[in-house]
């Protein structure tokens, strides 16, 4: 579950992080309120989880009543890259010496947790990455142990940040790598962590990704949950029981096991595709299952092909191609189907799907043979 900015603050005050202050408003007047409350200038952040908010008019400063009932009127309701503003946090603007970056993550393939912290924070830090890579110090923390008061200046010395901040910096790597863990997050993110002339530093935007897995054991949760938008897609997947994430591109994607799908992913990119959504069915991919996923990839539009990719492992392939055919006579598909099975009684299953095979079924031996096939259909081509 990702956080809204606003919520991402209070979920870092749980843990003692500083933030500016400031409150949350659905109304103009309560915008208005809160400016007047935490003083001006201040700060109108329209509350969408996307990226480019500012250059999209979704941040601005007022100095006034005035400016910021103007603001909060422009800024409530307004479309950026198709969320809308039902909601903007107001805070009393910071004075700015320097801007940093700190996070921390799963490194999956190190099966260690990661800080990544950098003297250049205020922008993406992929263009970081991409443009100075050697600006961002990565450093692996054993959960086991997890990471000290010196461990933490030693990163921050590390990675160029000025003398003034290292004290305030260092104390909010630890404060920050406790919400971490503590809190079951997949993901926390403070840029920019600012330096102010006075020489306090504290998290002028908050990015939290909680882990879904975890959620039994933070009943808190559900008010953080009240308020999570999802698009039509993701709403209809969510009431269905199913692990989707919506994307922008023209593949459905369908697979059993999330590791599965990532590789699937990545294959259709490989070959020149972009995949319209991440679909894992899980341990099962029964009739019912299989039925309530081709439901849902056929509500986006934008799907030109739907790639089904199936290793039977515990699950047998014939019980999953079962399923699949008496899904298809339950869903009248908006696009063709390429299917790729391997594993467990794979050869009988492509025999219980041969009968069935068309233009708009199709069977292919390989991931990828399936993603050539199933990104030739979504951009135009025929099927070869």
């Amino acid at each position: 579950m990702d956080l809204f900015e606003y919520q991402g603050k209070q979920y870092f005050a749980q843990y003692g992080i500083p933030t500016s202050p400031g409150d949350v408003a659905v109304t103009v007047d309560a915008a208005v309120a809160i400016a007047e409350k935490v003083g001006y200038p201040a700060v109108i952040k329209a509350q969408v989880q996307v990226g480019g908010r500012g250059k999209a008019g979704g941040i601005k400063i007022a100095n006034s009543r005035e400016e910021a009932m103007l603001h909060a009127g422009n800024i409530l309701g307004m479309d950026i890259k198709g969320h809308l503003v039902k909601r903007v946090w107001v805070e009393h603007a910071s004075e700015i010496e320097k801007e940093y970056y700190a996070s921390f993550t799963l490194d999956r393939a190190a099966k260690l947790h990661l800080a990544m912290v950098s003297a250049k924070g205020g922008v993406d830090i992929e263009e970081v990455a991409a443009t100075d890579p050697d600006a961002i110090v990565r450093h692996h923390v054993n959960p086991l142990d997890g990471i000290t008061l010196a461990e933490a200046r030693g990163i921050v010395a590390k990675s160029g940040i000025d003398e003034a901040a290292i004290d305030g910096v260092s104390e909010i790597i630890v404060k920050l790598y406790d919400a971490f863990v503590k809190g079951d997050a997949d993901l926390v993110e403070i840029n920019p962590l600012i330096l102010t002339p006075d020489h306090k530093v504290h998290a002028l935007d908050a990015k939290v990704s909680l882990d879904d897995s975890a959620a039994f054991r933070h009943p808190e949760w559900d008010e953080f949950r009240s308020v999570q938008e999802y698009d039509g897609r993701e709403k209809l997947a969510k009431e269905l029981g199913l692990n989707y994430i919506g994307l922008d591109g023209n593949v459905g994607i369908i697979a059993n096991g999330a590791g599965l799908a990532m590789s699937t992913l990545d294959v259709v990119n490989q070959v020149g595709g972009s995949a319209a959504n991440f679909l894992d069915l899980g341990g099962g991919a029964d009739a019912n299952t299989m039925t309530s996923a081709l439901e849902v990839i056929n509500t986006d539009h934008n799907v030109k092909s739907i790639l089904v990719n199936i290793f039977g492992g515990i699950t047998r392939c014939d019980l999953i191609a079962k399923g699949i055919i008496e899904a298809l006579a339950r869903v009248e598909l908006h696009a063709p189907l390429i299917i790729r099975l391997d594993g467990t009684n794979a050869d009988e299953a492509r025999e219980i799907i041969e009968p069935h095979v068309s233009d708009k079924l199709i069977i292919r031996p390989t991931m990828m043979d399936a993603a050539r096939t199933a990104v030739g259909l979504a951009n135009g081509g025929d099927v070869k």
